[in-house]
């Protein structure tokens, strides 16, 4: 059986002109019906000038920055369509109808893990995806590489990082994985109402875009590879991420 992609979460950003982090507060949420009433915070709201962030307890984050806002949910154990942030994100949207909104991306992000060797990682972008040569010999240590791929779909292009990055457990051991970055990027155009329609019809491309992302990991990058006891399960909770540049 070959390698599965685990999806680690998915973030909808909203992209709007003069949109003032100080919409975000907990009341706005609660009351314009955007969130349930009884969803309580995971830790206190920050809010600067130009930031707000509220991480709620189920695992929902949502940023506001003066030119976008973000919707994230953890995917963990949750099943595809049980999801909440897509419907989240139509109620805000819903709730600003004034708003310039001018694009939407829908991001998935998730990873292979390669806990059978700590240099597989890199071996895989260095070797797999990359072809051998002259060029990756250079340096007092192996070469890393990060790739950066556009995918042109009739509803949308789909932006897609590959990276290599380790995950820390909670006895501070780390495990090599790629991650595998994509973005969906809808372009909203013509008039306020032409705008709203194109955006909504955007969120709810979610699920179609999380399916083509899955299939092209796995079924392109991922499928020749051979699976091992120790990789882990595409239904595994996540561990703590964190990136590795291809630079370090």
């Amino acid at each position: 059986m070959s390698q599965k992609l685990i999806i680690q979460d998915l973030i909808i950003i909203i992209a709007a002109k003069n949109h003032s982090p100080s919409i975000l507060n907990p009341d706005f949420l609660k009351y314009s019906g955007i969130v349930a009433k009884d969803w309580n915070l995971a830790r206190a709201p920050i809010y600067t000038q130009s930031f707000a962030r509220l991480d709620f307890s189920n695992g929902i984050t949502i940023i506001a920055e003066p030119n976008r806002v973000m919707f994230m949910e953890s995917m963990a154990d949750k099943k595809i369509d049980s999801l909440q942030i897509p419907e989240i994100a139509r109620k805000y949207v819903q709730a600003l109808p004034n708003m310039e909104f001018e694009g939407v991306g829908i991001n998935p992000r998730g990873y292979a893990s390669f806990a059978g060797s700590g240099d597989a990682a890199r071996q895989y972008m260095s070797e797999t995806l990359l072809s051998p040569g002259a060029w990756q010999e250079e340096g007092e240590e192996p070469m890393r590489a990060s790739l950066n791929l556009v995918y042109k779909f009739k509803r949308a292009p789909l932006y897609l990082s590959v990276t290599e990055a380790a995950l820390r457990q909670e006895d501070e051991t780390t495990t090599p994985i790629v991650m595998f970055s994509g973005s969906f990027s809808y372009e909203l155009t013509g008039e306020t109402a032409e705008k709203l329609t194109t955006l909504h019809q955007a969120i709810d491309n979610w699920q179609t875009d999380l399916s083509t992302y899955s299939n092209i990991i796995n079924n392109k990058f991922l499928a020749n590879m051979a699976s091992s006891t120790d990789m882990v399960s595409d239904t595994a909770a996540v561990p703590d991420l964190f990136a590795m540049s291809a630079t370090a």
